[in-house]
């Protein structure tokens, strides 16, 4: 999805910008090529039912665009960001420490097929153990062999599957959620079978919540947040339509993108 909540500014340090998130509230250094955050990690964090001091994981969470997003909105929330790429990893504890989060944020390399079992020394401990109350994740989108790769190699990992494929990231999700913590996840809208068929058997409650580019256009991204080891029946929500007939974002759309108001579903 296009990134017009994203506050853009020039570069600021080699390839890297420094970008504001939730109207300036969340600073976000990126690369000022390849994979950039949009609007699909703010909508992550707004859908995340966390709340008190729940610890939640962002599993696959890049520079930490979702992870800072939900620490702004929530002020007693600990979080931990497990992200493959070295590059990544190092960009996520910087925003930690420019906004002013560290202590509640813990950034840690690794590959969530491995996760939790096989871990670098000095990892999140409740990544080790697996006691999450929330996961929350923006996966690869497509999968592997099916789409242009990209030749720069962040922008490539983010998009594509790789070691973990959606079953894999799937699997990792319950065994680092402790009972009855819940899943949410964003992806395309075209990818919903795959994704029910691999939360059967693990999980229950499943939630599905549209995200309509406008009124009476197909939904091209889903929010899907469901429970580790329920059994309750699915529910197709409303879901929320993201612009207006002049283009501009709808008012319950900019209080999520901009005002950085929860999706209470």
């Amino acid at each position: 999805m296009t990134g017009a909540a994203v506050l853009l500014a020039p570069p600021v340090e080699g390839d890297l910008t420094e970008d504001r998130l939730l109207d300036g509230r969340v600073r976000l250094l990126q690369p000022a090529q390849g994979y950039r955050a949009a609007i699909d990690p703010v909508l992550l964090a707004a859908a995340t039912p966390a709340g008190g001091e729940d610890h939640v994981l962002d599993l696959g969470c890049g520079a930490g665009a979702a992870t800072f997003c939900l620490a702004a909105r929530l002020p007693g929330v600990r979080i931990a960001g497990l992200e493959v790429q070295p590059a990544a990893v190092d960009l996520a504890r910087r925003n930690a420490d420019l906004n002013g989060v560290a202590g509640r944020v813990r950034i840690s390399l690794g590959d969530a097929a491995q996760a939790p079992g096989h871990l670098p020394p000095g990892s999140d401990p409740d990544l080790l153990a697996g006691r999450f109350d929330h996961v929350m994740t923006n996966p690869p989108f497509y999968p592997g062999g099916r789409h242009t790769r990209s030749p720069r190699a962040g922008k490539a990992v983010s998009h594509g599957e790789g070691t973990a494929d959606l079953a894999t990231w799937i699997a990792a999700a319950a065994r680092l959620l402790a009972p009855r913590g819940t899943l949410t996840m964003i992806h395309r809208a075209d990818r919903v079978d795959d994704i029910l068929a691999r939360l059967a058997g693990r999980f229950g409650a499943v939630v599905l919540y549209p995200l309509w580019p406008r009124a009476g256009a197909e939904a091209r991204r889903v929010i899907i947040r469901a429970r580790l080891g329920a059994r309750t029946p699915a529910r197709l929500l409303p879901g929320l339509v993201l612009h207006g007939e002049r283009g501009g974002y709808t008012p319950a759309a900019d209080a999520v993108l901009r005002g950085g108001e929860g999706l209470d579903f």
